[in-house]
């Protein structure tokens, strides 16, 4: 069953995100948009996280805006306010953990794409509330985050051609997490490149990969949130 549009608490206001539920009640995550805003790949996302048992909140950190413009896109990223961002993910959080649909009340899981995934390692480094990072590919050249503030295990999937997230960037971080103490799971997958679980993006989108880095995501995600 499709999610919803929702409202939550943010910034001494209110935000809107998207929301799936399962049958029943299931792990909280958070799933963070790639650059082009809270697009319909980034609902379908939390859709599938729904079918498999959780209950999966999409924030919108655009605030209605979205786009299919690389350079667009690009501006969009840029002029992200990082300290809003950093709020609504607190905020997404305190909502998913109160919701009848969440199973347990200590740590969500979140899940980023692009843009996306740099925010969610930077949102586990400021939240100790964040049980499981999964991060895709993520870059923003403006969102650094403190890993030594790292508290959960962090996921890693990136590709092997990405021009933006390099194989020598990826390593780095990884090295850079292993230095700091942090539990880390770091897959660069052969022969695709940026963006490459995009099944809405046949130019990058790769069906073999992007299915075992699915199923990676969900089996990591159920041993740190269940």
């Amino acid at each position: 069953m499709p999610g919803a549009m929702v409202s939550f608490p943010s910034n001494g206001g209110t935000t809107h995100g998207y929301l799936a539920t399962p049958k029943g009640a299931g792990p909280g995550v958070i799933v963070i948009q790639e650059w082009w805003g809270l697009v319909p790949h980034i609902k379908s996302v939390c859709d599938r996280l729904a079918a498999e048992g959780f209950t999966a909140l999409a924030p919108d950190f655009y605030h209605g805006k979205t786009t299919t413009s690389p350079d667009e896109a690009g501006r969009l990223m840029m002029a992200l306010n990082i300290a809003q961002a950093a709020n609504d993910l607190k905020g997404a959080a305190t909502f998913l953990l109160g919701h009848k649909a969440t199973a347990g009340t200590r740590t969500v899981g979140v899940v980023g794409f692009c843009l996306g995934g740099q925010l969610a390692l930077y949102a586990a480094c400021e939240n100790p509330t964040i049980g499981a990072c999964v991060d895709f590919y993520g870059i923003h050249p403006n969102v650094k985050p403190r890993l030594a503030g790292l508290q959960s295990p962090v996921l890693g999937i990136f590709g092997e051609e990405d021009d933006s997230v390099t194989p020598a960037v990826v390593r780095k971080l990884e090295a850079d997490l292993k230095k700091a103490g942090k539990t880390t799971d770091f897959t660069i997958f052969p022969n695709v490149g940026h963006a490459f679980f995009n099944d809405s993006r046949p130019d990058v989108y790769h069906k073999e990969s992007a299915r075992k880095a699915w199923q990676k995501t969900c089996a990591f995600l159920r041993q740190h949130l269940s």
